[in-house]
């Protein structure tokens, strides 16, 4: 670990010592999940407006919704401490394993959330960073707390708050809530529900024994494969309405048509299937389907501008 910036040693309740590197605090922020937030995010700075928004709306817009974001990702860590202790993906999570003690997660969660802020009021504008915190307090308050814990439809209603960056974004540059950039939340709110079930299936034993009762444990897969499909046929008809509706053209039509069915036919696999590996194939593909459909609506906005 000599590439590691290491700090002082801490003591687990083992009575142990580890040592808290700085990788460890950019792992609670879950920089993965981060930077796919801060992709829409980014596109929705560039489709709001013709031509290339100011560099400082770009980097500091950008900027407070990363910090934000990764503040709700810490919380998320303290959180589901105990669940992440049972399930293989999550167990060796900064956390879960006692090098970062809860305490210190959140008081890391509140600087960052604070500093965002601070950098959307100054540098950006306060719509902007109001919606953010609402996002954050959605995430690690509402789903998090409560959501992910009481109902199966968790995902699907707790996926409002992570579907925004495509409105903040917007907001950033605009200064204003618009139709077309509530058009962008609609397509990332129907492809989450499809993109984590999927994930869902193939981790059931380990949601089961967390006791998350996401769809998969509590209705078993069939029907969860089902929803799967439902939910991808109605993906891809919401990701027809920017070119509905004038905000894109043929471009984004072709390239919204091939993903979409390439999705569908992943979900109908599954369907027909039932099989884990197809799960993680399909949960992988709602990954690269997600970030080629902005792509292609950025490509096309800059096309036709």
């Amino acid at each position: 670990m000599s590439e590691q910036v290491k700090a002082l040693p801490v003591q687990k309740s083992t009575g142990s010592a580890t040592h808290i590197s700085w990788h460890d605090y950019l792992e609670l922020t879950k920089p993965r999940v981060v930077a796919l937030m801060i992709l829409t995010s980014l596109i929705g700075m560039l489709l709001a407006v013709p031509g290339v928004p100011g560099w400082n709306v770009l980097f500091f817009g950008n900027l407070g919704i990363a910090l934000l974001a990764g503040a709700a990702a810490v919380v998320n860590h303290v959180v589901d401490q105990k669940i992440d202790t049972v399930m293989a993906r999550t167990r060796k999570r900064p956390v879960a394993t006692g090098r970062i003690a809860p305490f210190d997660a959140i008081l890391f969660a509140v600087v960052l959330a604070a500093v965002g802020m601070i950098v959307l009021m100054w540098q950006v504008n306060e719509i902007t960073a109001w919606l953010t915190l609402a996002s954050l307090v959605g995430y690690a308050g509402v789903y998090t707390l409560f959501l992910k814990r009481a109902t199966p439809q968790n995902i699907t209603i707790g996926g409002l708050a992570g579907a925004m960056p495509p409105l903040l974004g917007w907001t950033a540059v605009t200064g204003q809530v618009e139709g077309h950039a509530l058009l962008l939340v609609l397509i990332i709110f129907a492809w989450t529900p499809p993109h984590f079930w999927a994930l869902a299936i193939h981790r059931k034993e380990e949601y089961a024994k967390a006791g998350i009762p996401m769809l998969p444990v509590t209705h078993g897969n069939k029907y969860t494969e089902l929803h799967i499909v439902l939910y991808t046929v109605m993906l891809l008809v919401v990701s027809l309405l920017p070119f509905v509706t004038g905000m894109s053209g043929g471009i984004y039509l072709v390239g919204a048509l091939v993903l979409g069915l390439r999705f569908l036919q992943y979900a109908i696999r599954l369907l027909k299937g039932d099989d884990r590996r197809v799960a993680m194939d399909t949960f992988k593909y709602s990954i690269v389907y997600l970030m080629a459909l902005f792509v292609v609506l950025l490509v096309d906005h800059f096309v036709f501008f």
